[in-house]
C-alpha cells in the first residue's frame, strides 16, 4: 500500500504509542533465551533476536483456552469466545509463512470461531530476516525467506532506520497519528535496495534437491525402513510439535465443579508424537509405534498440508531440529530419504513391502 521510513530512535516512542491502545507483544530476552510476551516497557523489545523458544501462534491458538462454560443440571451451553485487540511486533518471515497456514486451516470447513477472533484482533507486524537465525534453520530451501503477502507492517533494518513497509489497512491504522515516520528518498531506496541484495548470499540451501520434489518423495517413501530407524532413537515426548509454529493439534476435556452444577469445556495443545493421541474407543491406537508417528509428522509436514491445504507443512524454522534431544531433524530425514531414492533403496523397499 505504501512505503515510509522510521528512525530507530523513534521506535520506542512507536511502541509507547501502540501500548496506549493495544495489548502489544514482541521477543523478549528471558533467561538467556527468546520469547514472544507482553511488552511493559519499550526497552524490552528485541528485534534482531535469533529465533523464539515458542512461535507467535500461541496468542491465535493459545495453549489453554476455555471453549463453552455449561450448566451440568440443564445443559445450557454458552460460547466463551474471548479476544484483545493485539499487536504482536518482529515476527519472523517463516512464524508469518507459518500463520498463514494456520489461517488456512481454522477457516477450512467447520470454521474455529475462537481462532478467527483472535486473529482478526491481532495485527502483525513481520520483520525482514537479514542473516539465518540460527543453525538449524533451513528458510531458504523451504521458500519461507520472504515475507508473505499478507503482513500488515513489514520492517527492515537499514541501519539508523527501519524501511516500513504497509500492507493492510489494519497495518496502516498503526502508523495513523504517529508523525515520526516520512516517505522515502531515492537514497532510501536505494539502501533497502542494497540490504536486500546482501541478504540472500548469507542463506544457504539446506535440502539437497527442490522442495518441489518433496510431497513425491514421501509418497515413494511410505514404506522406508528410516520411519523404523527414527521410531527407536525417537523418545516420543513430543516436543518437536510443541515448538512448531504450524502444529495445530489439540484436546478438548470437560471439567465439572465440585458442586457437579457448573463445568467448562477447554483446548489444550496435544501432540501427534504421544503415544495415546491416537487411542480410539476401544483401546485401539492407529499408530501405536513411533515410527508411524514419526512418519505421519513428517507426512504432514512435506505432503498432507500441501494437499489438503495448497502450502507445505513446514517453514523451515529449525525449531524441533533444536528442541529435538536425540537429533531428529528435518532437514536430515528429508536428505536421507532422497538420498535412499537416488540410489533405488527406496523403490525397492516398496516392491517389498
Amino acid at each position: 500500500m505504501s512505503f515510509k521510513i522510521m528512525p530507530k530512535a523513534a521506535l520506542p516512542d512507536w511502541v509507547t504509542w501502540l501500548k496506549n491502545r493495544y495489548r502489544v507483544v514482541g521477543p523478549t530476552a528471558r533467561q538467556g533465551q527468546y520469547v514472544f510476551a507482553e511488552i511493559a516497557s519499550p526497552d524490552e523489545l528485541v528485534l534482531d533476536y535469533p529465533t523464539s523458544v515458542l512461535p507467535p501462534k500461541k496468542y491465535l491458538l493459545p495453549q489453554r483456552e476455555t471453549l463453552f462454560t455449561f450448566d451440568a443440571q440443564s445443559m445450557q451451553m454458552k460460547a466463551n469466545i474471548e479476544w484483545e485487540p493485539t499487536v504482536i511486533l518482529g515476527v519472523h518471515t517463516c512464524d508469518m509463512h507459518a500463520i498463514r497456514l494456520l489461517d488456512k486451516v481454522h477457516a477450512t470447513g467447520y470454521t474455529d470461531q475462537h481462532y478467527q477472533a483472535h486473529r482478526q484482533h491481532t495485527t502483525l507486524v513481520s520483520i525482514e530476516c537479514l542473516s539465518p537465525c540460527m543453525e538449524q534453520s533451513f528458510c531458504k530451501s523451504m521458500g519461507t525467506l520472504t515475507v508473505p503477502e499478507d503482513y500488515d507492517l513489514h520492517l527492515t533494518d537499514l541501519g539508523d532506520s527501519y524501511g516500513v513497509d504497509v500492507g493492510s489497512e489494519k497495518g496502516e491504522a498503526l502508523l495513523q497519528g504517529f508523525t515520526a515516520i516520512w516517505d522515502p528518498t531515492s537514497e532510501d531506496y536505494q539502501r533497502i535496495n542494497k540490504v536486500m541484495a546482501e541478504k540472500w548470499p548469507r542463506f544457504s540451501y539446506r535440502l539437497n534437491f527442490d522442495v518441489t520434489e518433496l510431497p513425491d518423495l514421501l509418497a515413494l517413501s511410505n514404506n522406508s525402513s528410516l520411519w523404523n530407524e527414527l521410531g527407536d532413537i525417537c523418545l516420543g515426548c513430543g516436543q518437536c510439535t510443541k515448538v512448531c509454529p504450524t502444529c495445530y493439534c489439540f484436546d478438548v476435556r470437560d471439567e465439572v465443579d465440585l458442586s457437579l452444577t457448573k463445568g467448562q469445556r477447554t483446548r489444550t495443545w496435544d501432540s501427534c508424537q504421544i503415544d495415546r493421541f491416537a487411542t480410539v474407543a476401544g483401546g485401539h491406537n492407529f499408530r501405536s509405534t513411533r515410527a508411524l508417528r514419526n512418519r505421519h509428522r513428517f507426512m504432514r509436514k512435506g505432503k498432507y498440508h500441501l494437499e489438503a491445504y495448497g502450502l507445505i507443512g513446514c517453514v523451515g524454522c529449525g525449531r524441533c531440529a533444536a528442541a529435538c534431544l536425540v537429533h531428529i531433524t528435518p532437514v536430515d530425514t528429508f536428505n536421507e530419504l532422497y538420498r535412499r531414492h537416488k540410489k533405488g533403496e527406496i523403490l525397492e523397499e516398496a516392491k517389498q513391502a
